[in-house]
């Protein structure tokens, strides 16, 4: 496997105060949460910002989240799972236990916090059923393929039982997958009663996840981090535009081997032996919404084409626009998969619990980042990845000054007691002594 050099390390991160006082951590995924309707007013969490992805697609996002490297690195590049020499297709729901896929030589949050000493678990969150260099998550619940995304009552048990597995159990991290509003999204579209209703329905289950961690006296023991992968875009259809469709301009025939499309606004073509530049050209001026490139030229700046299994064209269409290959055939009304400067394909970032700063509004931030932010929350030194503490480090009660390596600590409601408590001590010893001495003092004088 390709090992790519990452932009940035970030240095390794003692163990302070209050993780050797066993803080609980929890990271709460909702795909297709964007900005401005997620989530409405008032909201217990905070703080607020927008968390920008890079090829908004749905699983490879959130494995940036658990990973804190680009798609190039960690190497799930697509929602379809894809054999280009057997020329197979799996949905990803049907590979959660297949660790080929998953395991590309980078390791998730989970095995490097459990190789440090921590107990961690997965519940329904991508990635979490496969084995990392042999090591499986110490706990995982994967969904089923025909697993049902929007009940609330489910939502709720589900809260329960992390909550159990907090208290009880001793697990000191915890990944939490709901797959709303993105289904709702899809169906309907962004827009829409149906999805707005559903971000009522999520917006009860954070207030039932703040109970519930009052009832189980974590108020001042756990970190909940809530998130996204990507947002949502109302999808463009005949009669108002004219939709992108590859053979229009190209034979599948005769010219393509294998493809990646039907899939939303992202795709990528392997052309038969020899007719890549025909593919190209034949495409790179086909529609005006449709952006075409050679692997080797696609845009730096989504650290996307460097990996392997990148096939070598590759293609995005502009917001709202998808790409079918030889019919249409794609329907949802909803979508993303776009380029991530759009705004409706940012999304969420909401946080809070003992280490976070309170009612404090973030600067926008790339979501490459919150992997060291967990890694600090939790106290275990991170793997290689392009992430920075510094970014995130703002939101912290403990301060981080990236130059030094040096951690800046506002004590906490506990360092303050333990410092107290040792003043009294203290001063009662000097005391004590001080008594003992004047009695010796004055019966040898009597």
């Amino acid at each position: 496997m390709r090992k790519t050099i990452p932009q940035e390390v970030s240095q390794s991160q003692t163990l302070s105060f209050w993780t050797q006082n066993n803080p609980r951590n929890l990271a709460f995924l909702c795909p297709a949460s964007r900005l401005p309707h997620q989530l409405p007013q008032p909201t217990p969490a905070s703080p607020r910002t927008v968390s920008s992805i890079h090829r908004t697609y749905q699983y490879f996002p959130s494995f940036i989240h658990s990973q804190g490297r680009w798609i190039e690195d960690h190497g799930v590049i697509h929602n379809m799972m894809f054999n280009t020499e057997t020329l197979s297709k799996y949905s990803f729901k049907t590979t959660q236990n297949k660790t080929e896929w998953w395991d590309n030589g980078v390791l998730p949050l989970w095995i490097t916090a459990q190789r440090q000493g921590r107990k961690t678990a997965s519940f329904h969150y991508p990635g979490g059923g496969a084995r990392y260099q042999g090591e499986a998550v110490q706990r995982s619940l994967v969904e089923s393929y025909t697993h049902p995304n929007g009940n609330e009552t489910e939502w709720r048990q589900n809260i329960d039982i992390v909550m159990n597995w907090f208290t009880k159990e001793d697990f000191d991290f915890v990944t939490l997958y709901y797959g709303e509003p993105d289904s709702v999204g899809h169906l309907y579209g962004p827009d829409t009663e149906k999805r707005r209703a559903m971000i009522q329905q999520i917006d009860r289950t954070i207030g039932y996840l703040l109970q519930a961690i009052g009832r189980h006296s974590l108020t001042e023991h756990l970190n909940v981090i809530i998130t996204s992968d990507h947002g949502m875009t109302t999808m463009k259809k005949k009669p108002n535009i004219t939709e992108i469709l590859l053979s229009n301009y190209i034979s599948f025939k005769d010219l393509v081997q294998f493809d990646i499309v039907d899939y939303g606004g992202f795709g990528m073509l392997l052309p038969k032996l020899g007719q890549e530049e025909a593919v190209y050209q034949a495409l790179k001026n086909a529609h005006p919404h449709l952006n075409v490139y050679k692997k080797e030229e696609f845009p730096e700046r989504f650290h996307f084409a460097k990996h392997e299994r990148v096939l070598p064209i590759v293609m995005y269409a502009d917001s709202g626009y998808s790409i079918s290959g030889r019919f249409i055939l794609y329907f949802n009304k909803g979508d993303h998969g776009f380029d991530n400067v759009y705004m409706d394909m940012k999304t969420i970032f909401r946080a809070f619990g003992p280490d976070f700063k309170k009612n404090h509004l973030a600067e926008p931030f790339d979501s490459i980042h919150i992997y060291p932010l967990m890694c600090k929350l939790l106290g275990v030194t991170p793997e290689p990845h392009n992430g920075s503490l510094a970014v995130t480090q703002e939101m912290l009660v403990d301060t981080y000054d990236p130059h030094t390596g040096a951690e800046m600590k506002r004590a906490s409601a506990l360092q303050n007691t333990a410092i107290g408590l040792t003043v009294v001590t203290g001063v009662l010893v000097v005391l004590f002594v001080a008594g003992v001495t004047f009695t010796v003092f004055c019966r040898k004088k009597t």
